[in-house]
């Protein structure tokens, strides 16, 4: 099935699942080929570009579906421009016939129409049912708004019982859930379970304590970690989140890959780029700094 014949089913169909053939995953892979559905930061910070920075990190094959393209930087988002749905499946329809996926980071999605369409795609191209990360983007470090208004019941009903780990902060577990301030960490992980995921991890990094949360219904485990109060955290949470993903693909449990990604996360916080631009840097996953002051190895 061609990508516009098949968005033209699903916009039809309002995306109520029927079920075609799927198409041909490729099984065996020489290292573990993880997919981001996400946005792009053209400052480099955030969005697609720390997310395969991550994959790379932690020893796997990074794909890209782009959903929106955004022109920001370190101060913040300046515009941006929705890619169209039959574009968004496309790219997953590419990816899963020809390389396979052996698991998938869902980031900024910005509407409702997209989210029907990945739900859609997920559903219908992607075989073998990797697992998947869902990191709800709602607003961005600037404060920038990247999910419509009217997109998040979509989300919540149509991505949240999809994902295998979802991934809110603490402000965005909120939102989810609709609990208060007075919420707590625990309630809010409670709360975000509830509404389909298979576990959540809740982040810390808005809380004093600087604490994850994980819950899957039955363990509920506090996943500490260092903390860097100067360090630089733009891209942050997608790092955590695609590094999770990265994890599931290699065969961790959910547990295991949320203690495994929240070291990456923290390592790269520390190491970030805290001179990069006006506002606040980028995470750094290769520790860049350190090697930007080694001696370049050049051809004589």
């Amino acid at each position: 099935m061609s990508a516009s014949l098949f968005w033209s089913t699903v916009c039809a169909r309002k995306c109520r699942l029927v079920a075609p053939a799927r198409l041909r995953a490729v099984s065996t892979r020489p290292i573990p080929a993880v997919l981001s559905i996400a946005g792009s930061d053209s400052g480099g910070g955030a969005g697609i570009q720390a997310d395969l920075k991550a994959f790379a990190r932690c020893g796997v094959h990074g794909m890209t579906a782009i959903t929106a393209i955004t022109a920001q930087n370190t101060v913040g988002v300046e515009a941006v421009a929705a890619v169209s749905g039959e574009m968004i499946i496309a790219q997953i329809a590419a990816v899963s016939e020809d390389i396979g996926i052996d698991a998938v980071k869902v980031g900024m999605l910005g509407s409702a129409e997209t989210i029907e369409g990945v739900v859609a795609a997920l559903a219908l191209v992607v075989d073998g049912d990797p697992p998947v990360v869902v990191d709800p983007v709602m607003i961005s470090e600037s404060g920038a708004v990247l999910l419509e208004p009217d997109a998040r019941e979509t989300l919540i009903v149509r991505m949240l019982p999809m994902a295998t780990v979802v991934t809110p902060n603490i402000p965005e577990a909120r939102e989810l859930t609709g609990l208060g301030e007075g919420a707590s960490q625990e309630d809010l992980a409670r709360q975000v379970f509830a509404l389909g995921p298979q576990a959540v991890v809740v982040t810390g990094g808005h809380s004093e304590e600087l604490v994850d949360l994980f819950y899957d219904g039955e363990q509920l485990v506090e996943i500490p970690g260092e903390r860097h109060p100067g360090g630089a955290a733009h891209g942050s949470g997608c790092t955590h989140s695609s590094a999770l993903a990265a994890f599931l693909a290699r065969g961790a449990e959910p547990l295991q890959a949320a203690a495994a990604a929240r070291k990456v996360a923290a390592v790269a916080v520390g190491a970030g780029l805290r001179d990069l631009g006006k506002g606040p840097g980028p995470v750094d996953v290769f520790e860049l700094t350190s090697r930007a002051n080694e001696e370049p190895d050049l051809p004589r």
